[in-house]
């Protein structure tokens, strides 16, 4: 994922006296500039900084890379403590939901969204299939919506169909509407209580659709 220099930074939204880790790069007249605030950078070596925000647009955390060249990066880290209250600050921005599997198992999370991958392997699909907080449905009805998990109450699953009960009371019936005609399996992504800050990934729950019977949002 690249980084965007005209980004509205969700630090404007976060408490002050919350801060992660700053990214600094220096421009070619040796001004020292802000790339980045409230971030936790979890790899800086000689090619690259990778590091994870929180996207407010999409209220979800991001992974971003910085590839290091003429132009220099700097980082100003801050403690354990300090990004533990990032990442709680991460969780209160971002989609809420309760996921129950298909054995009973109910599993809290934060900052949830969807995701595709290649069947059975690991890493995203494809840069032109982007994750999203939203559900896709090819409806009974005829037609075909995109429905955000901000509207959603609950999403129930039973083999390949889904329900979709807004949050007005309004129900969508029909099938998982797949944005890609090469084979994907789509999984529910998010952050649990476990969640470790210094953790490469921007999730620590994966499930496959086909393994979910229910989604409940929190509102």
């Amino acid at each position: 994922m690249k980084p965007s220099f005209l980004f509205l930074s969700a630090a404007m939204f976060f408490p002050a006296c919350l801060r992660g880790d700053t990214l600094y790069q220096t421009t070619p007249q040796g001004e020292r500039v802000v790339i980045q605030r409230d971030a936790i950078v979890v790899r800086d070596d000689s090619s690259a900084l990778v590091y994870k925000h929180f996207e407010l647009k999409e209220r979800r955390v991001v992974k971003a890379r910085l590839n290091k060249g003429s132009q220099p990066f700097t980082v100003v880290t801050t403690s354990a403590a300090d990004r533990q209250r990032i990442v709680e600050t991460w969780k209160h921005f971002g989609i809420k939901a309760a996921v129950t599997d298909k054995a009973g198992k109910t599993t809290r999370l934060y900052d949830a969204y969807l995701d595709f991958y290649p069947p059975g392997g690991r890493g995203s699909l494809l840069e032109s299939v982007p994750p999203r907080v939203a559900i896709p449905i090819l409806l009974d009805a005829g037609g075909a919506k995109e429905v955000e998990f901000s509207e959603i109450g609950r999403i129930e699953f039973q083999g390949d169909r889904i329900k979709v009960v807004a949050r007005d009371g309004q129900i969508s019936e029909g099938r998982f509407l797949m944005p890609t005609d090469q084979p994907a399996e789509v999984r529910f992504l998010g952050i649990t209580e476990q969640y470790d800050p210094a953790d490469e990934e921007v999730f620590d729950f994966s499930l496959s659709l086909s393994k979910i019977k229910q989604v409940q949002f929190e509102p």
